[in-house]
């Protein structure tokens, strides 16, 4: 899995289009796209970005569960809290998304460091919804690049 940057639109609009509820897109982003290949498998949008507060939400889409490798990982985390100063990123998940390539997606994040807030109605009244937050605190502690941290500071 090769981890690409520099194509931000179209990450985006692939993106968007694996996302239920999703069409309307993404206004100023920044995207991370995942190659198997010559083949896009799965794109990170980094959407929100509120530089002031130190915080960017973070949306993303797959359609195999073998891009999430730790160097994409590593790509998709050191952008934001190393490359522009994140102190907290956000992903916002529907409930009825428990699921993520057969595995259960708040496990994952919350292996990963995520604190999970559920949120009535986040996604129109018979839908409720979770954001899940990770402060740089949490991801730098998380034990997953302990090799990179101590090589990239």
């Amino acid at each position: 899995m090769l981890p690409f940057w520099g194509h931000d639109q179209a990450v985006a609009a692939w993106v968007a289009r694996h996302i239920p509820g999703c069409e309307r897109g993404f206004d100023a982003c920044r995207a991370m796209g995942v190659l198997d290949g010559e083949n896009l498998v799965a794109g990170m949008v980094y959407h929100n970005w509120e530089p002031e507060h130190g915080v960017v939400e973070i949306s993303g889409a797959a359609i195999t569960a073998r891009w999430l490798t730790r160097p994409v990982l590593w790509q998709m985390f050191a952008y934001p809290f190393q490359g522009i100063g994140c102190q907290m990123v956000l992903m916002r998940v529907s409930e009825r998304n428990e699921q993520w390539n057969g595995r259960g997606l708040p496990r994952l994040l919350k292996a990963y460091g995520f604190d999970k807030h559920t949120i009535p109605r986040l996604y129109g009244r018979h839908e409720d919804g979770h954001v899940f937050s990770l402060t740089d605190d949490a991801w730098r502690a998380n034990g997953f690049h302990r090799k990179e941290l101590a090589a990239n500071g």
